[in-house]
């Protein structure tokens, strides 16, 4: 399956990548080669330390390029009052007389616990390209569903402050 992902997804990606491969890579390495010099591998706990953190850098590094590599940009514009990619909304759930507001994001930005839910999840699929006022069925699954109104939508939120999810 190829992530959804938006322009400034991949900048952030790339600009990680670009962190990890000239400032981090060379420091693990560093630590690598001073731990080995300290003697019997066999009972060298500083080694592996920084082998296995130096293989974690390489492996996050082929990670966040293989989603790249295979990333569907996604550019959502919508009108102003309509529920698109990053936009706020206020949503009434009726069931539990309870207003909530999250923004709407990419799958990797997906953080329910911090209001932040993903376009490819049910409440967002069902939420997208409605507006204020509007009554949207939420499809959980074949039988199980429910209705959520949206009270307001609001502008597209500062995206700096997220962080790509790590695996």
């Amino acid at each position: 399956m190829h992530d959804r992902l938006t322009r400034q997804d991949i900048e952030k990606m790339e600009k990680e990548i670009e962190e990890r491969k000239l400032k981090l890579r060379p420091e693990l390495i560093e630590a690598v080669k001073e731990a080995r010099a300290q003697g019997d591998l066999s009972e060298n706990f500083e080694y592996y330390a920084a082998k296995r953190e130096k293989n974690q850098n390489e492996s996050r590094i082929r990670y966040l390029e293989n989603m790249i590599r295979t990333a569907v940009i996604v550019e959502d514009h919508g009108a102003n009052d309509e529920v698109t990619m990053n936009k706020s909304v206020e949503v009434y759930f009726p069931d539990d007389d309870e207003t909530e507001t999250f923004r709407i994001v990419t799958t990797i930005r997906g953080n329910s616990l911090k209001g932040l839910i993903s376009i490819d999840s049910p409440l967002g699929k069902a939420l997208l390209h409605h507006k204020a006022g509007d009554t949207v069925h939420v499809k959980v699954n074949e039988s199980v569903g429910y209705d959520v109104e949206i009270r307001s939508v609001g502008a597209a939120a500062d995206e700096s402050e997220d962080v790509i999810r790590k695996f």
